[in-house]
Formats: C-alpha cells, sequence, structure tokens
C-alpha cells in the first residue's frame, strides 16, 4: 500500500499503469507548491525569492547564506546544514535543480560547502510568482484597465483590414498587431477576474456600517456601472471585428508561422518537448476571444456574465441596504458586538466569565413554565419525572418562548351569503304556512270532501294537536266532554276549535293518506290578533 502526502512519500512505490501518468504528472506538478504549506513556510519563500531574483544563475549553500543576511528576514538565521536540507526538500518537491557546474575550492572544506549548487526550475519559478502576486496584493481592489477594451478594438479592426487586403497581410506587422492585441486583452481579462472577486468579497459581508456601505454604494453605481457600459459598448464592435478576421484566421496564422515559427520549431523536432507558444499564435487562443464577446456553442459570453455579475451585485447592495433599514428594530448583524464580548470572555476570570455569561444571555437559574396540568390526572408526588405524565406545551411557547401570537390577524370571516339564503329559506317557509292556512280556512266545514297538500295536513295536526291540549276534560251525567279546545296562530291569522259529536267520525284526507277522529268536529275560522288574544285569555 502507498501512502501519498505533498511532502512525504511513504511506502512501496510502483510503476505507474496504462492511464495514471496525467494522474502521476498532475501529481508532481502539485508537489511544488508543498513548500508553502509546510511549517517552516516563511524559510522556503525567503530561500525560493533569492533564487526567483536571479536569472539562469546556479548558487551554492554559502552563496545563498550570504544573500539570506542580507535581506535580514526569516532565512536570515539558518545555518549551513539547516539550508541544506531546505533545499534538498526543493529539490525533492520539483522546485530547484541540481546544477552540474564545476566547482572551485581552494580546501576541502570550502569543496564539501561548495560541491552542491542548486538553480530554479520553471515549474519552482512559476509557482513562486503566483506566490508572490496573492502575497502582495490577494486582499486588494485592482482597478480594471477598461481603457484596453479601446485598443482591443483598435487592434482587431486593423487586423481585419490587413488580412482582408488583396496579397494579405504583412506578416512581421500581422505578428506585432496580434502580440499586442492579445497582451491588452488578457490584462483587461484578469483586472476584470480580480475586481469582480474582490467585489463579491466585500458585498458578501453583512456587517458594513454606514461609512463603508456609502463607499461601496458609490463604488457600484459609479464604477461598476461604467465599466460594464464601456464594455456594452465596445462588445458589438469587437465581435463584428472577429466575424471579419476569422474566414482569413487559418492563412493569417500560416504566414506569421510562416515568418517567424519562433520555439514553435522545437516542438516539431522533439516530439516529447511541449512548447507554450505566445498568446495569439494558436487558433484556440483566437477561439477564447471569441467566446468572450460572442455566444458560441450555447454557452454565454463573458459579456453576459458580467451583466449578470454586476446585477448580482446590486441585489447584494440592496440586501445591506434592508439590512441597515431594519437595524433601527434591532434586527442587524452583531458580529462587532460578539467579537467584542470573546475579548472579554477572554481576559476575565472564571467567577468573572460566569457572571459575564449571565449578563450577555440570561442564563439565569432554572424556572418554572407555567403551564397548567390536566385537571382529570391526579399525579401523586411520589411519581418520577421520568416515568410521569407529560404535559403539553404550546407550540409557541415550546419553540419561541412566548405565549403572544404572532403574524396578522385573521380577517373575520363573511357570513353575509349564508344569511342570504338564511333569509331566503324563512321566507320561503312563511309562504308556505301562509298558503296551507289559507287552504285550511276554504276547506273549513267541508274537510271530508277535500283532500289537503301535505303543508296544509301538517299545519291542521300542529293546531289540533295544541287544540287538545289547552282543552279540559269534565265529566257529565252521560259521558266526558271538551271544554276550550282552541289553538290560534296570530301570524297566520287562523284559529281551531274543536269539540266532541258522539257516534260521529271525522275523515281528514291529504296526499300523504287519511286521519280519522271519532266522536271529534274540527272547525277552522279566521282570527284577528284581539280575536285570537280574548281566545288566549
Amino acid at each position: 500500500m502507498t501512502v501519498r502526502t505533498l511532502d512525504v512519500m511513504v511506502g512501496n512505490e510502483r510503476e505507474p499503469a496504462h492511464g495514471e501518468e496525467a494522474g502521476a504528472e498532475a501529481w508532481q506538478r502539485l508537489s511544488a507548491y508543498a513548500y508553502l504549506s509546510a511549517p517552516e513556510r516563511l524559510e522556503y519563500v525567503a530561500v525560493m525569492r533569492v533564487f526567483c531574483g536571479t536569472l539562469l544563475a546556479d548558487l551554492s549553500v554559502p552563496d545563498l547564506l550570504a544573500k539570506l543576511a542580507e535581506t535580514d528576514g526569516p532565512g536570515a538565521a539558518l545555518d549551513a546544514e539547516t539550508l541544506t536540507r531546505r533545499l534538498e526538500e526543493l529539490v525533492r518537491w520539483g522546485n530547484l535543480l541540481r546544477s552540474t557546474h564545476t566547482v572551485r575550492a581552494t580546501s576541502i572544506a570550502e569543496y564539501q560547502r561548495s560541491r552542491s549548487r542548486y538553480q530554479l526550475s520553471k515549474l519552482g519559478e512559476r509557482v513562486q510568482r503566483d506566490a508572490d502576486e496573492v502575497l502582495a496584493g490577494a486582499d486588494a481592489a485592482r482597478e480594471v484597465s477598461s481603457e484596453l477594451l479601446a485598443l482591443v478594438d483598435r487592434g482587431l479592426r486593423e487586423i481585419a483590414a490587413m488580412a482582408a487586403a488583396p496579397g494579405g497581410a504583412d506578416p512581421q506587422q500581422a505578428l506585432e498587431r496580434i502580440s499586442t492585441l492579445f497582451v491588452q486583452f488578457a490584462e483587461f481579462a484578469e483586472s476584470v477576474r480580480d475586481f469582480y472577486a474582490y467585489l463579491g468579497q466585500v458585498l458578501a459581508r453583512y456587517d458594513l456600517d454606514s461609512a463603508e456601505y456609502q463607499g461601496f454604494k458609490e463604488l457600484l453605481l459609479d464604477y461598476v456601472e461604467a465599466i460594464t457600459e464601456d464594455v456594452s459598448f465596445r462588445a458589438p464592435r469587437i465581435a463584428a471585428h472577429l466575424d471579419s478576421v476569422w474566414p482569413h484566421l487559418p492563412a493569417l496564422l500560416a504566414r506569421t508561422d510562416a515568418h517567424a515559427a519562433g520555439i514553435g520549431a522545437l516542438a516539431d523536432g522533439l516530439p516529447e518537448t511541449r512548447v507554450q507558444r505566445s498568446r495569439g499564435r494558436d487558433r484556440a487562443d483566437w477561439e477564447g476571444l471569441r467566446e468572450w464577446f460572442t455566444v458560441t456553442g450555447g454557452h454565454s459570453s463573458q459579456v453576459d456574465q458580467l451583466r449578470d455579475a454586476t446585477l448580482r451585485a446590486l441585489q447584494s447592495l440592496l440586501a445591506n441596504a434592508k439590512r441597515m433599514l431594519r437595524s433601527a428594530s434591532g434586527e442587524m448583524s452583531r458580529r462587532k458586538d460578539l467579537l467584542r464580548l470573546a475579548a472579554w470572555f477572554d481576559a476575565a476570570e472564571p467567577e468573572e466569565a460566569h457572571d459575564l455569561a449571565v449578563a450577555a444571555f440570561g442564563l439565569y437559574g432554572a424556572r418554572h413554565l407555567g403551564v397548567a396540568p390536566d385537571p382529570d390526572r391526579s399525579v401523586p408526588a411520589y411519581v418520577s419525572w421520568w416515568t410521569g405524565p407529560v404535559v403539553e406545551v404550546p407550540v409557541a411557547l415550546r419553540e419561541r418562548g412566548s405565549r403572544a401570537p404572532r403574524g396578522r390577524a385573521a380577517a373575520a370571516e363573511d357570513h353575509s351569503e349564508q344569511k342570504r339564503r338564511l333569509v331566503e329559506q324563512a321566507r320561503q317557509q312563511a309562504e308556505a304556512r301562509q298558503a296551507a292556512a289559507d287552504e285550511l280556512r276554504s276547506a273549513s266545514g267541508r274537510f271530508e270532501q277535500v283532500r289537503l297538500s301535505a303543508p296544509a295536513m301538517r299545519l291542521l295536526l300542529e293546531l289540533l294537536t295544541t287544540a287538545l291540549g289547552n282543552a279540559q276534560l269534565h265529566k257529565d251525567a252521560h259521558d266526558f266532554l271538551l271544554d276550550g279546545a282552541q289553538a290560534a296562530d296570530a301570524d297566520l291569522g287562523i284559529r281551531l276549535t274543536a269539540w266532541r259529536t258522539l257516534g260521529r267520525s271525522m275523515v281528514l284526507k291529504s296526499v300523504d293518506g287519511d286521519l280519522t277522529a271519532d266522536d271529534l268536529t274540527v272547525a277552522v275560522v279566521s282570527a284577528s290578533a284581539s280575536a285570537v288574544g280574548e281566545a288566549s285569555a
């Protein structure tokens, strides 16, 4: 089993199988960054800066000690033995190379100190250069070189005119224009990326005070708007120039390669050697330039992404504005206050820290919640809390510690439609009862000859039941008699009277069936309010 790290290789190495060579090469390149994360990173950086300050020079340990002593930096205190170990580690990581120059020494001791000479590798120089750029201005706001965009526009216009000229472009002039064009474009694109990365880092903060917010607001509304407008104005013109150059591009690149092949001829003679040509000499560089300003292959251009990034920045600025408006009600970032509180905790004694926590967070003693238990369940005092019944705590009290309702009060429910239906239903029922009362009055005295409707029969039985309930029984010499068997409805203006008639049966007919009343006679007449009152009395 093999365990790999950037600074230590432990285990038995094996030859990479087919398909692993690319991964092994990437691993070797990443190992060149190992010294930047080592515990002695400051000493390694000081040593690499000495090498980067020279061109094609090899240095020995005494030479490095002298140069490090002049800088008076972290590497000034290194001795020869420690510095040798540092250099060997850099060689193993691929940042330095051993030199093959002849060593001249006047003594054995000097030979032993000077026999190992080192020189900078290409990968090591690139890594250290990038590290110095990060250390120098990683958090600084880089100004966008928007003036270069006008130069890119002008350069493309000149190249398009040269490519379309009769006989083709002059190779030397075309090469100069192409090199200048891509240097200007690379500088502009890099400045845009750095500026928007800085802008995103700043707008992600939610602890901006009023002064910082005002400064960044002016930056967005003025500077960013100017950049976006300039890019939006130049982008269509640059895209049109690229469309004009594109049909002539293969011939133009071939003409410049024939005129000045440069180091590209080295790749033809040594296929295993990779060559990184200057920008603009390969078609891939032109495709990247075109993708920046035009939509190709279904992907949005960098110009569109720039507009989207500006919109997101404005949205972040608006979010900060809302936060600052809410600060009046206490809904604001407490980052600075929490940092100050953390410093107090760090400097406090244990007892003072407890008092500070109580004052800051309200961590007082336990309090009993005022939640009433179920009155139907009596729990003896000896029942443990672990096994006893639980009390249902309201959600608002459990989650927010407050019984106060939140949110807007619900609007009063509108019952007007329901009331309208009930009024209509009551009106229909009243009309049906009135029609039944009219039918009873017209049929009075001849109930056995007519057939009543169902509502009329129900009203007749209702009045008859009430009349029999109001009647009084008394017995004469022959049989029982009924006195005061009457019932009236003032709203309907109707009155029913019943009395006993021995030996006579009365048949009440309706659509729901017939009712036979033995020894009973019923009469229905109209009754005024006064008559009904007299009857009731």
